[in-house]
């Protein structure tokens, strides 16, 4: 029986194969937390009701080190932490209210669905190269702040331009920078593995001959 839930074609799935029902869950928990403690660094702008966080760089890092499924469930299990009063959300808020009513409610609600495409993407080998891994984190980035700026414009600003400007446009080139960092964690943990595993090889190569004398006497 098959029992490895995480797909092997993520950096984390390849390093950690085979991964488990336990290990599955040890990682949506820890990812949900690392997500929790990204919230909290919170860089208030005076003319939105929407700060900057940290939270969009752990999204999509969560996605594409943990795969679609794995990555989604991590997100659902933050939003959940959240909402069941935990201090989860920026600057230790929690509660099903904030979740519900917030502001920031549309972001929240994008983050499984974001994590989900960035995870589907990687899986598909995306995260080899840093252009396409940048690409991954892009369109995952767009729907964090393509569903925040639908949230804003259904709920709090006047008019869908006036959401656009403080829900989506101050945060632009900062989500370019959490992009480059992000995408660039991939590319290099992959090359950090392949020369582990080639080091092992060799290893196992200059070896055999001494194990196999070995047994033979």
């Amino acid at each position: 029986m098959n029992t490895s839930y995480a797909k092997a074609e993520t950096l984390l799935g390849a390093a950690l194969a085979p991964v488990d029902w336990v290990r599955s869950l040890a990682l949506i928990v820890a990812f949900s937390l690392l997500t929790a403690l990204s919230a909290q660094v919170v860089i208030p702008l005076p003319w939105t009701p929407v700060p900057i966080t940290g939270q969009t760089f752990a999204v999509l890092l969560t996605g594409a080190l943990l795969g679609s499924r794995l990555g989604a469930l991590a997100m659902i299990a933050y939003l959940a932490e959240g909402a069941s009063g935990l201090p989860f959300f920026r600057s230790g808020q929690g509660g099903i209210h904030y979740l519900l009513l917030s502001p920031t409610a549309g972001y929240l609600f994008s983050y499984p669905l974001a994590a989900f495409l960035t995870g589907f993407l990687t899986e598909r080998g995306w995260d080899r190269k840093y252009m396409t891994a940048s690409a991954a984190m892009f369109l995952g980035s767009a729907v964090i702040l393509l569903c925040g700026w639908s949230w804003l414009a259904t709920f709090y600003a006047p008019s869908a331009l006036a959401a656009w400007q403080v829900g989506v446009q101050p945060f632009i080139l900062g989500d370019v920078v959490k992009i480059a960092l992000a995408a660039a964690v991939l590319p290099t943990g992959w090359a950090v593995l392949r020369r582990i595993v080639n080091n092992l090889i060799y290893i196992a190569y200059d070896f055999t001959p001494l194990i196999c004398y070995a047994t033979d006497r």
